[in-house]
């Protein structure tokens, strides 16, 4: 187990998905409402563990469950590529948790644990202002494209960072 920032970072496993599962949901759930006023929505499989299974137990990926006060909140499913242009595949955690500052502490998290990166790529929904605002003015990344722009579902905004 890794400590940063007062959270703590633990690799990934498959007895995580099940305790996981409910915060991803919750999370999704929360945007989902949040900016489309729809009940749930997420990605193929956040709400039954499919997800989790398929992106954060992957063998080429780095995932891990993030805990604070020993609770589990959250996690972080990363990408690292040897060139090092590397992609945040996933940060979520407890909606109730929310517009503190952890995600900040997350992303600088990663950014510590992956000093030779020399890009970050990750993509987030269009209809979420409130992902767009976290990466662009909290994170440091910039908007390189949107897919779908005047797609109000499928729109996708994809960032990146380029590091020192």
């Amino acid at each position: 187990m890794e400590v940063y920032g007062g959270l703590q970072f633990e690799r990934f496993t498959e007895e995580d998905v099940d305790i996981l599962t409910p915060v991803m949901k919750s999370a999704f759930d929360e945007d989902t409402q949040r900016h489309l006023n729809k009940p749930t929505g997420g990605p193929d499989g956040y709400d039954n563990g499919d997800f989790l299974r398929k992106y954060a137990l992957n063998p080429a990926s780095q995932a891990y469950k993030i805990s604070k006060d020993d609770k589990p909140i959250g996690a972080v499913i990363v990408w690292i590529r040897e060139n090092n242009v590397n992609f945040l595949g996933n940060i979520f955690i407890d909606p109730k948790l929310q517009d503190k500052g952890l995600g900040l502490i997350i992303w600088k998290f990663i950014e510590s644990k992956y000093p030779d990166a020399v890009k970050w790529y990750t993509d987030t929904p269009g209809f979420s202002r409130r992902n767009h605002n976290f990466y662009v003015n909290k994170c440091g990344f910039k908007i390189v494209k949107i897919k779908n722009p005047r797609d109000k579902y499928n729109g996708t905004y994809i960032l990146e960072k380029q590091m020192k």
